[in-house]
């Protein structure tokens, strides 16, 4: 029989990924000391994100309980990494590993809107823009499509204007 601190376990981890809408990373953080681990847990919040260490079977029982997809590199040490902005979690983690000589910590997987990532999938995220800065370079395309679309406008305005004045000049001419 389960113990009650890990149905209690559970139920946390559970909520916590149910309230993440199936979006997170798993991170072997095995070899961090203690104040390493806490600035690794400063910089993912910092980026919007939580690190939960959970055992790899509280972990598959809340993936299986939500009907997520089973995902790989459950073994060992494991930390679950929910977040806001993918691009930004995974940035954190991947420079938190090159600052530090053991490269820890490791990207194992993931899971993004309900689909399974692999740890190279997670890497690559990480060289992404982050929501932010896509929501500005998508504000700053529209924008200037929309500056030519009126500037065009204008410009056949200006041109419909020239031809009346032209004609109004030659009917009072003549």
């Amino acid at each position: 029989m389960p113990s009650k601190r890990n149905i209690e376990n559970l139920e946390a981890l559970t909520a916590t990924l149910k309230g993440a809408e199936g979006s997170f990373f798993v991170v072997n953080y095995q070899g961090l000391e203690a104040g390493p681990t806490g600035k690794l847990r400063k910089a993912v919040r910092e980026k919007g994100g939580e690190i939960i260490v959970a055992k790899n079977t509280l972990i598959r029982k809340a993936i299986s309980d939500l009907g997520l997809p089973a995902i790989e590199g459950l073994s060992g040490p494991s930390a679950v990494v929910v977040f806001q902005d993918p691009a930004a979690a995974a940035k954190a983690l991947k420079e938190f590993a090159k600052s530090n000589d053991k490269g820890i910590p490791t990207l194992k997987s993931g899971v993004l809107s309900g689909q399974p990532l692999t740890g190279s999938q997670v890497e690559a995220l990480a060289d992404l823009p982050s929501q932010k800065e896509l929501q500005a370079e998508l504000v700053g395309v529209l924008s200037a499509t929309m500056s030519n679309f009126v500037g065009v406008l204008g410009a056949k305005a200006q041109e419909f204007v020239g031809i009346l004045d032209a004609q109004v000049q030659k009917l009072e001419a003549a």
